[in-house]
């Protein structure tokens, strides 16, 4: 078993190194995304939504995972799973080596800044913003794969803090609320994905490795209001699948009284191309006219944010987002 796990994690890697991952250890990797490159280049001009909302910095934005296994196998993710490479899944954990909290804080900076390397003195670079880029202050747990999958996500937050990090994000699948519950340090910002408005669809969309993920993604949500940090649902949009029942959708997230509600398209990039065609990803007209049937039938909920590159629309009982990092 160990030694099929270790193949397995072998040729995962190799997938995401051709797909521009860069390993920090075992399991840990980064990637700079889209927006905190178009900032670069653009010298701020251009940026996430992130930034927008929530007073994220793109180009001192990292993003990473510390671990490239997910339990889902969602038809829209952008990442390689075990099935598309002819793979059979790694479904047991505890035989699976990961990194430690402090190596991949430290290696993660280190390999972000090798990355970031080649835009020192780029002509359309701005010396001052390459080099607040390489001293990244927020760090987002994403990328690929399930972060919760990785067994101490408290000490991993804690870490990036004692780094000298502001802002520490999760972003979650929502199957290990019995983890995210008890992690010994919060996020600055939690986000749990609900990909569809039923188990059934829930099913067919995110294609789950293991028994009774829809109830724990409803007890994930259903535990929000707990948490004393900003929570975020997000719904992830694929047109001709799951862009149906928005009161169904407003019932689940009514259970979890989140922060806000983000609405977005799921995107035509990476592995989403091999397993859908372009006319799967919504316009942004599509994710606007959806986002208003949500808010329609969730109490107290209002849209009070859109922004068309995203394709992503927020919603919140706030008259405003809360800004995570304050100068």
């Amino acid at each position: 078993m160990v030694a099929k796990n270790l193949d397995t994690l072998y040729q995962l890697r190799e997938a995401y190194i051709k797909q521009g991952y860069h390993f920090a250890g075992i399991q840990s990797c980064v990637k700079p995304c889209y927006w905190m490159k178009k900032s670069l280049r653009t010298r701020g001009r251009s940026f996430c939504y992130k930034q927008l909302w929530y007073s994220i910095p793109s180009h001192r934005c990292l993003q990473m995972t510390p671990t490239i296994l997910c339990n889902l196998q969602c038809i829209y993710c952008w990442r390689a799973h075990e099935i598309d490479l002819g793979l059979k899944p790694i479904t047991n954990y505890e035989k699976v080596e990961f990194d430690e909290p402090k190596d991949i804080v430290v290696n993660t900076v280190i390999e972000w800044r090798k990355i970031l390397s080649g835009f020192r003195g780029h002509p359309e670079v701005e010396p001052r913003m390459f080099e607040e880029a390489i001293h990244p202050i927020h760090v987002t747990l994403s990328l690929t794969g399930e972060p919760l999958i990785y067994p101490r996500v408290g000490e991993l937050v804690e870490e990036y803090f004692k780094y000298g990090f502001k802002s520490v994000f999760i972003v979650t699948n929502g199957t290990f609320p019995e983890r995210l519950y008890s992690l010994s340090r919060e996020p600055s910002q939690l986000y749990v994905t609900l990909p569809a408005p039923n188990e059934k669809l829930f099913k067919l969309v995110c294609r789950p490795l293991i028994p009774n993920a829809w109830q724990k993604l409803t007890d994930t949500i259903e535990g929000l209001s707990t948490l004393k940090c900003p929570t975020v649902i997000r719904l992830t949009m694929v047109k001709g699948y799951n862009m149906i029942k928005p009161e169904e959708y407003a019932k689940i997230i009514n259970l979890g009284e989140p922060t806000y509600v983000e609405v977005k398209a799921a995107m035509d990039v990476g592995y989403f191309r091999k397993r859908l065609g372009k006319e799967n990803m919504p316009r942004y007209v599509d994710i606007v006219e959806f986002a208003h049937a949500i808010a329609d039938n969730l109490g107290g909920y209002k849209i009070i944010g859109c922004y068309l590159p995203s394709r992503v629309v927020l919603i919140s009982k706030l008259e405003k987002p809360l800004k995570i990092i304050v100068d």
